[in-house]
């Protein structure tokens, strides 16, 4: 990856949909190159999807899950990532093991999430951080 590819990049986080021919007049370069660069940067799986933002009023949180020791997080992880209401999983380093990132209608559901994720045999703790705003960087 290059500046280029790196510009590129920074728009469509912005918005995904921003159509090439403005991103193309933004960084100084054709309609094609862009779309060559982001047909590239799908194949070689530096951009794995295009997703939308919503402000839908729900309830959104990180749900933190430390795990027993022995613990195969990637099988938990592909489970985790299915069930309803849960936008990411994300493994991360630090006290905990895990980050569930839910947006769910209500706090009624959200407390409906948290119970299964402790209902699992292998999740040894959890803490629950509510997200009261978010800003694009």
């Amino acid at each position: 990856m290059d500046d280029l590819d790196q510009e590129i990049l920074n728009i469509l986080r912005r918005d995904a949909r921003t159509p090439y021919t403005e991103i193309a007049d933004r960084v100084g370069t054709s309609e094609g190159t862009i779309r060559n660069r982001v047909e590239q940067l799908v194949e070689s799986g530096v951009i794995e999807r295009f997703t939308v933002a919503t402000r839908t009023g729900n309830v959104r949180a990180m749900v933190e899950v430390g795990v027993d020791v022995n613990v195969n997080t990637a099988d938990l992880t592909d489970r985790m990532v299915e069930w309803e209401g849960v936008d990411f999983v994300w493994q991360v380093s630090g006290e905990e093991d895990i980050v569930l990132v839910a947006d769910v209608t209500d706090t009624s559901a959200l407390n409906d999430l948290i119970t299964l994720v402790r209902e699992r045999d292998e999740v040894v703790s959890t803490k629950t951080r509510l997200i009261l705003e978010e800003w694009l960087g």
